[in-house]
């Protein structure tokens, strides 16, 4: 049974520990995307590269959530920065190898034009390649964000004061199963993940129309 006056009387709290839920989402998704940019620049750039820093992601991807909060909390305490390090972790492995996928994707003749039209390396690089490997990179962003929703529910269990939604799924559980509590912060959060990937899948369209036009061709 849902508790409606427990609800009725907490709208203020869930807007709130929403609010917070996003803030963490992005600040972790924002940073997790600089870092692995400039890793798959690199490594797109010197391939020797691109094997260790693809390992080094996949392993940090490995290490489970808990036992990583758990042992930041002795280095940097009970703050942001202990929710952020592991969310910034999670992220790599897919950005990277999808950033990295979007540069390789570009076709050799396109670059080769490039190069003819007298391109420097940078200006291929912005002008071109980027523009042509953004649905493998929002794909890849589509995907770290709503995994990065998901995993901000753990966060409630290093402190209340950043727990975001997993606050309430947590509270509900030490309070006996609270269902109604528990659902106000994994219903939220769901539609959260779902709401994220419906906007990245708009933006990609916006962002790049021909690809749109080139699969309403192929349909034809």
């Amino acid at each position: 049974m849902i508790d409606w006056g427990w609800l009725a009387g907490h709208l203020d709290a869930i807007a709130y520990r929403t609010g917070q839920h996003v803030y963490l989402a992005a600040l972790g998704v924002v940073l997790g995307f600089a870092i692995s940019f400039v890793l798959a620049l690199a490594a797109a750039r010197y391939r020797a590269l691109y094997p260790p820093i693809s390992a080094l992601a996949g392993i940090l991807y490995t290490i489970p959530s808990l036992a990583l909060f758990a042992a930041l909390i002795s280095i940097t305490g009970f703050s942001v920065v202990t929710a952020e390090v592991p969310l910034v972790m999670y992220t790599l492995v897919i950005l990277v190898r999808n950033i990295v996928a979007g540069l390789d994707g570009v076709p050799a003749d396109v670059l080769e034009a490039a190069n003819g039209m007298g391109y420097t390396r940078r200006g291929r690089l912005w002008r071109v390649e980027l523009p042509l490997a953004v649905p493998l990179i929002v794909a890849g962003l589509r995907l770290a964000t709503v995994s990065t929703i998901g995993l901000v529910t753990i966060t409630g269990t290093i402190s209340d004061a950043f727990g975001g939604l997993g606050y309430f799924i947590l509270d509900g559980y030490h309070r006996g199963n609270f269902l109604t509590e528990m659902y106000a912060g994994a219903l939220p959060s769901i539609l959260l993940a779902l709401g994220a990937d419906f906007l990245f899948v708009r933006a990609q369209r916006r962002i790049t129309p021909w690809a749109r036009a080139r699969s309403q061709e192929a349909a034809t």
